[in-house]
């Protein structure tokens, strides 16, 4: 892979921060706001717990009709809840609310609140959260829904139906006015309880239609964007989306080296401040794609399978791994390497069903928490060492957990 494009993004996003925060000098002082929210649901049980990092405390408890993921929108104010086994998904209001003021902006927090919208379909399952909206999608639905936020913060639901031809497990991206929609294969004959493989990718436009061909992506799962580049899994590649003005997005595929061992990418991270992806690689590898680099992938194994992994928002270069024997691994996306790892759970083996209790990520004020479900905790590990430094009891199994939150000023 080549490093240099991502040393000079991570160079030019200090740069920028150097700035803003010089500019921030020559205004107006203003007493700083920090406030920080876990929302963690239970394995087993149909409940959403809101959580303050602060003090470990529980804020709110919000029953629901069965086993959440949680999804946190692009700007934190909402975390969706999708129960695809109930056909249902809530949407809870954090209370976190950062409003952008040129040299500095303000955080507003309010109380959380289970919001009066719900959307049902059959089976919801993906959720891109993208700018001012999200789009879920419904697998046994043949439908995804675009839905805006702001009017969503006020009980009201505006949404824009996309067909997805045929149901399926798939997903749906917007990029500008196109959505960027996942194709499956109608010719091949399905059982009742089976859906239709993936086979390509179609774009769409404002009025519904197809613009171009079907772009070819075999077994299409997993979906990231980074910077202004959507990219999505594919059996033979990484196929990347790049806007391409009035005639719509441009693809391209990024096809795996030859001498990558079997294995494709299922699951996709995008950098925020970097352009870059990462992805799985099978079960105990992940893989570094920068869309740009004469050579687009980097393979780095891992000692054990994958349980779950993330990007860090505020430390660009960091990624966390956590592997099935308990160990936590920090990666560094610009060497490319393992550079850190710890001992912060017991052993959670991936055999066994696929939804089974095991622990998930998330990053809050510069410390990583750790769903322990099987002793109902959320483990608090410090970044920089790995070190644990407390622990949040959470009655029942945590599974599922999201984090919003950060710092701005206060007027």
């Amino acid at each position: 892979m080549r490093l240099s494009l991502i040393r000079n993004h991570l160079l030019a996003s200090i740069a920028a921060g150097l700035a803003f925060a010089a500019s921030g000098a020559l205004a107006e002082d203003h007493e700083t706001n920090e406030a920080w929210r876990l929302f963690v649901a239970d394995h087993t049980q149909p409940v959403v717990r809101a959580i303050d990092f602060t003090d470990g405390k529980e804020i709110a408890r919000y029953d629901v009709k069965g086993y959440a993921a949680l999804t946190a929108s692009a700007s934190g104010q909402t975390v969706f809840a999708t129960q695809s086994d109930h056909d249902i998904v809530h949407v809870i209001k954090t209370g976190i609310d950062f409003s952008d003021h040129g040299d500095h902006r303000d955080l507003d927090v309010s109380d959380v609140a289970l919001l009066p919208v719900t959307f049902e379909g059959k089976r919801p399952f993906h959720v891109v959260p993208h700018d001012d909206h999200a789009i879920l999608f419904y697998d046994r639905g043949g439908k995804a829904e675009i839905i805006d936020e702001a009017p969503l913060l006020e009980g009201k639901a505006e949404v824009k139906t996309v067909d997805t031809i045929k149901p399926h497990h798939g997903v749906a991206v917007t990029m500008g006015n196109k959505v960027l929609v996942s194709v499956p294969n109608t010719e091949v004959e399905t059982k009742p309880d089976e859906l239709p493989p993936r086979v390509g990718l179609r774009v769409v436009d404002e009025a519904g239609k197809q613009v171009g061909e079907v772009t070819p992506c075999k077994d299409l799962h997993g979906e990231a964007t980074s910077a202004r580049l959507v990219a999505f899994g594919c059996k033979e590649g990484v196929l990347v989306a790049r806007p391409g003005g009035v005639d719509g997005p441009k693809l391209e595929m990024l096809t795996y080296p030859a001498d990558f061992p079997k294995g494709y990418t299922g699951t996709l991270l995008g950098g925020k401040a970097m352009q870059f992806f990462l992805g799985n690689y099978g079960e105990d590898k992940v893989v570094l794609i920068d869309p740009d680099a004469e050579q687009p992938f980097k393979l780095v194994e891992l000692p054990t399978r994958r349980v779950d992994f993330l990007l860090d928002p505020a430390e660009p270069r960091n990624a966390y791994i956590l592997t099935e024997d308990g160990d936590l691994h920090v990666l560094d996306v610009i060497k490319g390497e393992i550079v850190n790892k710890a001992r912060v759970t017991e052993p959670y083996s991936k055999d066994g069903h696929w939804r089974d209790p095991r622990p998930r990520l998330a990053v809050a004020d510069g410390q990583v928490a750790i769903t322990d479900p099987r002793h109902s905790l959320v483990r608090v590990v410090d970044a920089e060492t790995l070190k644990e430094t407390r622990t949040i009891p959470v009655e029942g199994q945590p599974f599922s957990i999201v984090a919003v939150g950060g710092s701005g000023a206060s007027h």
